[in-house]
């Protein structure tokens, strides 16, 4: 049905796999496919309406089919009736549509799950605050599902998680039910691919990684996902699925964390990182750039890479490059606070009763999402240590430290009102020219530089300048 989307490097179709009752395949080939299917017209149910559930039940709708969004917070399909999600603009209106022409129905009941040809899991898996996976709300909605599946039903599974998520939550559970994977009903992984606030990749323009129980469930799964996506890469199997994604994250992940010491190691020799990595990225082969900053945050980058260090942990293989950088990683935030400590000190002003701002909250620009955001470790720590802090971020109408106290949050600030500012991250189409005043100012962001000009839109340039208005000292690149 699909011609190939790029080519086999081994120039070979292998024959399919045979199916085994841990639910993965054997022998089976990689395959790579586009999208070049029929509009459908069932119904889908999607269970969990977040950032990945809620773009692909209107990636559904627009395709084609009715989509039953279940998600067991109130709140939040309160949130969906009345449009008040985190979306990108353009959605707002197809989000409105859907609801009124009822393509989109709402519903906090599993059993809903029992009337639709298909089914996709896309509920949150996080860390606990012992950075150890939380599988609760996963198993819930799978076990949900199990409970409510039906003979000929697909069920995809999308939400990030350890190798064999698929096996233990989905597979085994269905053949205690009676119904074989394969033969009765149809079961696939194929990880999310979403970056919210990304205009450049949005979800129907990125290929998505297909891994199914059985041949025919992977074909079902391309079946669905196939007009909503960018192309179809069928895996062998479930499990090289599963890894993959833990892979994509966990290459950022590092490299993140090498792009942080990058800029240490720049710092220390009196050079601009961001110079450095630039330069380093005219290579054309071999070299791919990550820019340095204050941590990594968001709902993927600081959370996948726990999710294969915990699974491992029994085994005696031992991961020093990912377990190093996720500790730094988590290190990060820290260290901008003694750097702020730092150039504090040095104008003579110490930490405890300095005002400070931290300009941009959101865990990156562009969007309003605070989750595993370094920018909340740093006002923690901040005030932890005395320090009077406030927040600017245009998009964030509320924070909160770890103790429930709530951020103050300055809208229109007054460089001057500041001993220090520290710009964590700038959301675009925002003013930040008032930045050129502030007394002392902590660039987390690598970008702004020696007299950098600020421009209106709130984009970053590169470009260094030699006045920097009426700043008085400019932690370039946070050094």
């Amino acid at each position: 049905m699909y011609p190939p989307f790029t080519p086999d490097p081994r120039g070979e179709n292998r024959s399919a796999g045979r199916w085994t009752t841990n639910g993965f395949r054997e022998a089976e080939s990689d395959t790579t496919v586009t999208t070049e299917s029929p509009r459908a017209k069932g119904i889908v149910a999607v269970m969990g309406l977040g950032y990945v559930g809620l773009p692909t039940s209107l990636g559904l709708v627009d395709a084609g089919y009715q989509v039953i969004g279940i998600d067991i917070d109130p709140s939040r399909l309160t949130a969906i009736r009345s449009g008040r999600v985190d979306l990108p603009e353009s959605d707002h209106p197809r989000l409105a549509t859907a609801l009124a022409k009822q393509r989109l129905i709402l519903s906090s009941d599993p059993v809903a799950v029992q009337s639709t040809e298909a089914v996709l899991v896309c509920v949150p898996t996080p860390l606990d605050a012992h950075r150890l996976p939380s599988l609760t709300a996963l198993e819930r909605a799978c076990d949900d599902v199990v409970r409510n599946a039906v003979p000929g039903q697909l069920i995809v599974l999308t939400s990030t998680s350890y190798v064999g998520t698929t096996s233990d939550l989905l597979v085994v559970p269905l053949l205690a039910r009676g119904l074989t994977p394969g033969r009765d009903i149809h079961v696939a992984f194929a990880p999310e691919r979403i970056d919210p606030g990304n205009q450049i990749f949005p979800q129907e323009a990125v290929p998505r990684v297909v891994g199914g129980v059985t041949s025919a469930c992977a074909e079902r799964a391309c079946a669905l996902l196939g007009p909503i996506v960018g192309g179809l890469h069928v895996a062998s199997a479930p499990v090289v699925a599963e890894l993959s994604k833990l892979l994509e994250n966990t290459f950022r992940a590092v490299n993140i964390a090498l792009a942080n010491e990058l800029a240490d190691i720049s710092a220390t020799l009196g050079l601009d990182p961001m110079e450095v990595i630039n330069a380093a990225a005219t290579k054309p082969y071999g070299f791919m750039p990550f820019y340095p900053g204050a941590g990594a945050g968001g709902h993927c980058i600081p959370v996948d890479p726990h999710y294969l260090l915990w699974q491992l942990r029994p085994h005696s293989l031992t991961t020093p490059v990912i377990g190093q950088a996720m500790e730094a990683l988590a290190a990060r935030p820290g260290r901008m606070v003694d750097r702020a400590v730092q150039l504090l000190s040095d104008a003579g002003k110490g930490l405890r009763g300095a005002r400070v701002l931290m300009t941009g909250v959101a865990y990156k620009p562009g969007v309003a999402d605070l989750r595993c955001s370094p920018a909340l470790d740093m006002i923690q720590l901040l005030a932890e240590r005395g320090a009077e802090v406030a927040y600017h971020d245009p998009l964030v109408d509320q924070v909160r430290l770890a103790e429930g106290h709530p951020v103050r949050s300055d809208p229109a600030p007054l460089p001057e009102d500041y001993d220090l500012v520290v710009v964590y991250g700038l959301q675009p189409g925002f003013d930040y020219a008032w930045l050129d005043r502030c007394r002392l100012l902590l660039d987390c962001t690598y970008r702004l530089g020696i007299g950098a000009e600020i421009p209106a839109t709130g984009e970053l340039r590169d470009e260094r300048d030699d006045d920097f208005g009426q700043v008085d000292d400019v932690a370039l690149s946070a050094r």
